[in-house]
């Protein structure tokens, strides 16, 4: 068994003396006048240092992943901060890349993500608030297209517009669940057209994501010009280019391009970018903050959104096909809770207490769950990279409990180490950061799960097939319609990402080990065609989270001196 820190992550990270950021970008080769400070701890890098030469070469690539986890997240995150920690206290140069939190699920249930307890990045209010104001500069920009979309209609609707299928919504980064669907333009003729639409939270914008996978301020405004805000009544595809909204908006975004450094507890670089929701998008930072890491640094080590079947499989189709890097390793982040949980015996619920059973020594009950680690291990090694199993402990596990993890990893031939980042710092995941170096070693073996140019039904049933273990997909007959449309529209050679549950293999969040003998059923097909995939709905995904009973906001407040507290 491990301990875990008395004090708040919040007390933790105030208790910390920070660097300055002179000297965090200075470790990276960065020059002052390529750092645009954003107070005393935050600085924006500007996108020049990849016109530099670094002197430096080129970092190994580690993306961290986890199996699928519980509704209370199994420390993908902080494994990322400790692994980052413990290969400088190696001697390593290394550089953690993140997304930045969404404050709608900071004030939520969830509240921040920064990391936790001894392995988090600092400072915490600034990274888990407005940090430099890029989320604000998306909502900005997305309800810009949505205001000209509406202005449009009014004057006129030149372009034909069906009004009963627009599909770009509006944004707000905060969970609200009866801003879902809404009517808008009511009022005096003056007030617009009236019509049905809704929001979505800041994380689920498509501007979001192809800010994430821009790779240059030109790809940027290419890629906002092919945002699809409808369509026609004869079926042909609106844009933001068609209505002259891409540069006002890639103005809006400049700077937002540009990442974000900071640091972490024990003064290491961290970049944090962009912000992309996990279920309907890639889940990961941006493409940019990788690029610059992986000029000034030994080790890059970023992160994947949920388990390997969501987040790893669209980091390798999506990002990889974007920025160019090739990973050299995957952490698989496990816990004993999730692993109990995977053997059906136990059930997990945001906000209450674990059951007492799932805390009592019972290693049956961890082997009961091991086949959805050995499902995320397949995954990872079909796409010809070499796994790492990094067990994040608890103070409530067993030695015997770990002992079932580490024999299963040696059965199957995977480097395995037990993490106690979050009591320990850099210090408690040494042992991770040896084996992941040797596991960067070995030669990676990388290659996509499908070619460009299969058609989509294809690279659906793939993906549901070879990563989720279903038998097969079940395309509706309007997902049937849409996908021929999109092949019509030139869409056909993007990339998919599947939305579903992050908390089951399978598209059925009930179903939990790894399930077999399922079908994945895909209800509805949308493209994204300025980010540059086609996504399809398979289950019930809200755009827009709702508020708990209790929300986290009720505890944040404010001290007489400026201070926050609540802030968890």
């Amino acid at each position: 068994m491990t301990s875990t820190p008395t004090t708040s992550d919040l007390d933790i990270a105030r208790a910390a003396t920070l660097r300055p950021m002179a000297e965090i970008a200075a470790d990276l080769g960065i020059r002052p006048e390529h750092l645009e400070p954003y107070g005393r701890d935050v600085a924006k890098i500007d996108l020049a240092v990849l016109d530099e030469p670094s002197g430096h070469h080129t970092a190994k690539y580690v993306v961290v992943t986890a199996i699928t986890p519980t509704p209370l997240g199994e420390g993908k995150t902080t494994t990322v901060v400790g692994l980052g920690q413990a290969l400088e206290r190696l001697g390593e140069r290394a550089v953690v890349t993140l997304r930045q939190p969404s404050m709608g699920p900071t004030f939520g249930i969830k509240g921040g993500a920064a990391g936790g307890g001894y392995s988090q990045v600092v400072p915490m209010e600034r990274l888990n608030l407005h940090l430099t104001g890029d989320f604000h500069a998306v909502t900005a920009a997305h309800n810009l297209l949505a205001a000209m979309v509406d202005n449009h209609l009014h004057h006129g609707n030149t372009l034909g517009l069906d009004t009963r299928n627009i599909t770009w919504r509006r944004v707000l980064d905060v969970n609200d669940r009866a801003l879902r669907h809404v009517v808008i333009g009511l009022g005096a003729r003056v007030d617009g057209v009236p019509r049905e639409s809704g929001f979505d939270i800041t994380a689920a914008s498509e501007v979001m994501v192809l800010l994430t996978l821009a790779t240059s301020l030109d790809d940027l405004r290419g890629r906002l010009g092919r945002i699809v805000v409808g369509y026609t009544t004869q079926g042909e595809s609106v844009t933001a280019d068609d209505l002259g909204a891409a540069g006002a908006m890639a103005v809006i975004l400049q700077e937002a391009l540009k990442p974000n450094l900071m640091q972490t507890l024990e003064g290491g670089p961290a970049i944090v970018h962009c912000g992309p929701f996990g279920n309907i998008a890639t889940g990961t930072s941006s493409v940019m903050a990788d690029l610059v890491a992986m000029r000034r640094a030994d080790y890059v080590i970023t992160e994947a959104g949920f388990g390997a079947d969501m987040g790893a499989e669209r980091f390798f189709d999506v990002k990889c096909r974007v920025g160019g890097l090739v990973p050299d390793a995957a952490v698989i982040v496990a816990t004993i809770r999730a692993l109990k949980a995977h053997s059906g015996r136990f059930r997990i619920r945001a906000g209450r207490p674990l059951p007492e059973g799932l805390l009592a020594e019972s290693p049956d009950d961890v082997r009961a769950g091991i086949p959805n680690l050995e499902q995320h291990i397949a995954i990872i090694r079909r796409f010809g990279i070499e796994p790492v199993v990094a067990v994040n402990a608890f103070p409530e596990d067993h030695a015997s409990e770990h002992a079932i993890v580490q024999a299963t990893c040696e059965r199957l031939g995977v480097r395995c180490a037990v993490t106690r980042h979050v009591a320990e710092g850099g210090a408690g995941a040494e042992e991770l950061a040896e084996v992941v170096m040797e596991a960067c070693e070995q030669r990676s073996n990388f290659e996509f799960l499908y070619p460009r140019d299969l058609p989509l039904a294809e690279k659906i049933e793939r993906i549901a097939t070879q990563v989720y273990g279903a038998d097969g997909i079940d395309v509706s007959p309007p997902a049937a319609k849409a996908l021929r449309e999109y092949e019509d529209l030139g869409f056909g050679d993007l990339p998919v990402v599947i939305a579903k549950t992050h908390l089951s293999l399978s598209s059925d969040p009930t179903l939990l080990g790894a399930p077999r003998g399922w079908r994945m059923p895909v209800r509805e097909v949308r493209a994204a065609a300025g980010a540059g995939y086609v996504y399809a709905i398979c289950g019930d995904m809200s755009t827009m989270p709702g508020l708990p009973t209790s929300p986290n906001a009720e505890r944040i407040d404010i001290t007489k001196d400026g201070g926050i507290r609540g802030l968890s």
